[in-house]
């Protein structure tokens, strides 16, 4: 799981947990006691409703008896479907003795491990739901059943964007969770997660819903979490967060405390929500990837100078259309530079980054209902969300481009603020090599305007310039490249 401090740092921690809940029994042997309160009565009554069923099937039958609610008869069901995750990765060291003497370098390596959860998902065929960050750069994954089986695991697939992995492990007699519309969830919804915390073994806590549609956390991907009071801690990201009736609500992500992880938890945990990894794994499962839709357009937020120059108010918030890419779906709507997208599908839109992860979570060809603010007039447009690129050739742009795979800069990474597109590969000895561009660096400027992502890039260079150059970061440092 990750950990958010308040300067945004992450730190590869854990999700999972949550406060405890004080329960009301009543003693054996009550003493003759006035009537109870109206108001007394209504808490028993409130008591008795929020146990699941399973706990109430658990009330022992009898006079005066003891009431005692609990989750294990659910938990029962859960648990053999919640693994433990252990990852391995092989990195290179070097030996600062052996440089000092000037001794020839020998290759050393070292293996790092790290340690997660995850979601029996597909009992079938032995899919595990969870995240990315878990497995991100592993050499090796095994997987430890909470019957003790530990087996080696397959990647089926990533998405880094929302954080959200499947694997597939060979075993039989798997017990699996039903994912649950998360859309159904309520804030003061009881969940429980489950997980691994600091590779202690499986660990079972509880707590509510404390918000849901959570987003702006600065360092995660696309973002629509599940806020709840559940305790995070290192080893338990993966993990399951279930409502009463036992089904996969969440996959357990992040926690956030300003004073970071060794300042423990302080009840603001988030977890991905089952519908969305659902249809992430739907889409890892058919593609290998998941493809994003877009609405072809650039926005930026809006402030009250420019507000007044386009005659809107100056109290709105929305997402500013800066320009309209040529038979994009939002041309084909309608949308004009100079609208401000105030909502899309219902939900409020409040700058640029909103209206992005908006988009990021959509599907293609999922249709979209975006409200606008055009002057003073409030429209409503429909558009269909196109496939985006997620890579091109520069050669194909740009014959001083030739030899580099340019590719979006991944989510993560414009939730820091930053923008352009990131050179994934360079062909040596390549045009685009000889002039010093390498793999790994991002591109945020051509010819000294900036350019937030790859149809801003393709725009950027549709009439080919004279001369070329192109704002480069490499290493913490930011210069300037011209393309031969």
């Amino acid at each position: 799981m990750r950990f958010l401090t308040a300067a945004a740092c992450l730190l590869v921690a854990a999700a999972a947990g949550a406060g405890v809940s004080h329960w009301l029994f009543q003693p054996a042997e009550p003493a003759p006691a006035a009537a109870p309160t109206r108001a007394a009565a209504a808490l028993d009554r409130a008591a008795t409703l929020a146990l699941p069923r399973a706990a109430h099937a658990a009330l022992p039958a009898g006079d005066g008896a003891i009431v005692m609610p609990s989750l294990a008869p659910m938990l029962e069901n859960v648990t053999p479907a919640v693994v433990n995750i252990y990852t391995r990765q092989v990195v290179r060291v070097r030996n600062p003795l052996q440089e000092l003497f000037g001794m020839p370098g020998m290759p050393q390596q070292r293996v790092q491990q790290s340690l997660g959860s995850g979601v029996v998902v597909d009992a079938e065929r032995g899919l595990v739901l969870t995240n990315n960050h878990v497995i991100e750069n592993a050499d090796g994954v095994s997987v430890t059943l909470a019957d003790g089986r530990t087996l080696e695991a397959e990647l089926v697939g990533a998405d880094p964007d929302t954080d959200v992995a499947v694997i597939r492990i060979p075993a039989e007699g798997l017990t699996a969770l039903n994912l649950a519309d998360s859309a159904q969830l309520r804030v003061g919804d009881f969940v429980v997660a489950v997980g691994n915390p600091f590779g202690l073994g499986q660990t079972v806590t509880s707590g509510i819903v404390s918000a849901v549609g959570r987003s702006g956390l600065q360092g995660l991907g696309y973002q629509n979490f599940i806020q709840t009071d559940a305790s995070i801690n290192p080893g338990n990201s993966g993990g399951a967060l279930v409502n009463l009736r036992g089904e996969l609500v969440g996959i357990n992500t992040a926690s956030f405390n300003p004073r970071g992880s060794a300042a423990g938890n302080i009840g603001l945990g988030f977890a991905i929500p089952a519908n969305l990894a659902r249809e992430v794994m739907r889409q890892l499962m058919a593609y290998g990837e998941v493809r994003r839709g877009s609405l072809g357009l650039d926005a930026e937020d809006i402030n009250a100078f420019t507000a007044k120059q386009l005659g809107l108010r100056t109290d709105l918030r929305g997402a500013l259309v800066a320009r309209v890419y040529r038979g994009s779906p939002a041309e084909v709507a309608g949308v004009r530079p100079g609208d401000l997208i105030t909502a899309a599908n219902g939900e409020r839109v409040d700058g640029a980054q909103s209206l992005r992860n908006i988009e990021g979570l959509l599907p293609v060809d999922e249709r979209v209902t975006l409200g606008l603010q055009r002057g003073d007039r409030k429209l409503s447009v429909q558009a269909v969300l196109k496939a985006q690129a997620k890579e091109i050739d520069g050669g194909e742009i740009d014959p001083r481009l030739a030899g580099a795979t340019l590719t979006e800069l991944p989510e993560r990474f414009r939730q820091q603020g930053l923008i352009g597109v990131v050179a994934s590969k360079v062909t040596p000895g390549s045009r685009a090599a000889q002039s010093g561009l390498r793999a790994g660096d991002r591109i945020g400027q051509v010819n000294r305007d900036n350019v937030a992502d790859l149809p801003a890039f393709r725009s950027a260079l549709a009439s080919p310039p004279r001369e070329l150059v192109l704002g480069v970061a490499r290493g913490g440092r930011f210069g300037n490249l011209m393309m031969e």
